[in-house]
């Protein structure tokens, strides 16, 4: 069962190649006490309902990264297909590759079989995480086709000071 409202938010360190030029390393405890913290769990870059999720997201980027929150998109795709992935759709906010499937683990949203027989990616689910690293909200949705609730995010984002 995914984590719950409430509890620490597991650590980690992923590699993102977006939207600087260069792979640089993101923790998430380096936030811990600057910002709140949206982790967008998606399935796979360019398919259709991930797509959709994260070109939302950027495009009213302002609306989900307001009170000092930044949002981060985190997917099993490698940090090449992300970057393609970023640049072909102008995604705003930066992509994490979590390749090696730890997060997906650590955070318990792993989506045993997606598509086509491709197994262990992400499911697709949002984490909202207070500037004190505990979890506010979290959802996850019953299957990958089906998008989260963008407006409740919004609604809970506003509530952090």
């Amino acid at each position: 069962m995914a984590l719950k409202i409430g509890e620490k938010a597991p650590d980690f360190t992923l590699t993102s190649f977006t939207p600087s030029a260069d792979p640089v390393e993101i923790s998430l405890s380096s936030y811990f006490g600057k910002n709140n913290v949206v982790l967008m769990f998606f399935p796979q870059a360019f398919t259709g309902v991930c797509t959709e999720e994260m070109c939302t997201v950027s495009d009213n980027f302002d609306n989900f990264s307001g009170n000092d929150t930044m949002v981060f998109g985190i997917s099993v795709d490698g940090t090449f297909v992300q970057k393609a992935f970023a640049k072909e759709k102008n995604i705003k906010h930066p992509l994490l590759s979590d390749f090696n499937k730890n997060v997906i683990k650590l955070y318990d949203v792993v989506q045993d079989v997606f598509a086509h027989g491709m197994k262990n990616t992400s499911q697709r689910a949002v984490f909202l995480i207070g500037k004190d690293g505990i979890i506010k909200y979290v959802e996850v949705t019953e299957s990958p086709g089906v998008q989260v609730n963008f407006e409740k995010l919004k609604e809970e984002i506003g509530k952090l000071k």
